[in-house]
């Protein structure tokens, strides 16, 4: 059994594939439930102005789930026979799940599609169209440009009440790496001046950060963010004190590090397979606060429960990677004001 959800009012817990919701909690309160504590998270102040949703690394068009590279190592992972494939499990749970907390926005982080086909496109329009409209934003990732795409590459700035959020394009086509290039981060720091509301930076890849322990080195194969953006990401976020974090997808993890200038920059894990997540923001006068949700519709707990050890062949410990701690999931963006 593990809490996966903790949120100001909200403690949810999953066991294989039970679900026990407990709801209408008091933020900052210590409880247990089946033998495991949490505390709730502190509620920002003041009056609640929006909400809305991200996911990532949806990958329609995936049939094999658990191949890294060339490697075909596994345990891989397909839907059975006659199964819906799992994508559209995994997608069509989010956003049931999603559309029930009555979103501003809802923000697609990139990996759409697995090669950028155009029947994948088409796959993910008609399942995230046909459920939020007007309401979706969408950003590419590596896997919707490897055939040199440019499909949703358009840097998008989204206005709601209380918050801001850039959403940047960060692929390369054909490459895995990604980028920001310089003139996307005048436009960054253009419109981050232009606004005293907060705000949120999101892109498809993860920034690289130095090691405090001095052990990563500078690479410009990187699998993220190549160092040099990075650190020019990093300047243009020092310099705004309303640029309170850097959220991304791509590492099918959930992990937070800190910029050299202390502001947090963030991984959310996939929709794809385990855990299976998406993520909601509440913004408050306050503050902001992220809660990942496991999605909970009992075929995708089904699918993400076998999905729990790939790469195990490899000396992966995919469960604890992919998961990772509360803290990294479930928190309050700290107010730089």
């Amino acid at each position: 059994m593990e809490i996966t959800t903790v949120s100001d009012e909200l403690i949810v817990l999953h066991d294989g594939c039970d679900v026990y919701r407990y709801e209408d909690l008091q933020p900052e309160t210590q409880y247990t439930f089946h033998g495991l504590t949490a505390t709730t998270l502190a509620r920002p102040e003041g009056e609640l102005l929006s909400t809305f949703a991200t996911v990532n690394d949806v990958h329609f068009g995936e049939v094999d789930c658990g191949v890294l590279g060339d490697n075909r190592r596994g345990p891989i992972q397909r839907s059975r026979p006659g199964d819906m494939p799992y994508p559209e499990i995994m997608n069509r749970g989010a956003c049931a799940e999603i559309l029930a907390t009555h979103p501003a926005y809802v923000i697609v982080k990139g990996d759409l599609t697995h090669a950028g086909s155009d029947i994948e496109f088409d796959a993910f329009r008609d399942c995230y169209v046909s459920h939020f409209a007007d309401k979706l934003r969408v950003i590419r990732g590596n896997h919707d440009a490897y055939l040199g795409q440019h499909l949703y590459d358009e840097d998008l700035w989204i206005e709601m009440p209380g918050m801001c959020v850039a959403l940047m394009d960060t692929a390369i086509p054909t490459e895995t790496t990604g980028d920001i290039a310089t003139g996307q981060l005048a436009w960054l720091s253009e419109r981050a001046a232009s606004t005293d509301l907060a705000v949120l930076v999101m892109g498809h890849h993860q920034q690289w950060t130095p090691d405090p322990a001095g052990g990563t080195r500078r690479n410009e194969n990187y699998f993220g963010i190549n160092p040099d953006s990075s650190d020019a990401l990093n300047d243009v976020v020092a310099k705004h004190r309303n640029i309170i974090g850097y959220t991304a997808g791509h590492t099918h993890r959930h992990r937070v590090r800190s910029m050299a200038c202390g502001v947090p920059t963030i991984e959310v894990g996939c929709v794809k397979d385990f855990p299976g997540t998406w993520a909601q923001y509440r913004v408050y006068e306050g503050g902001v606060m992220q809660v990942v949700h496991r999605i909970s519709s009992p075929d995708a707990l089904e699918w993400s429960e076998r999905c729990r050890h790939l790469y195990a062949d490899t000396g992966m410990g995919y469960e604890s990677y992919a998961l990772g701690t509360m803290a990294e999931r479930c928190f309050v963006f700290s107010n730089r004001s």
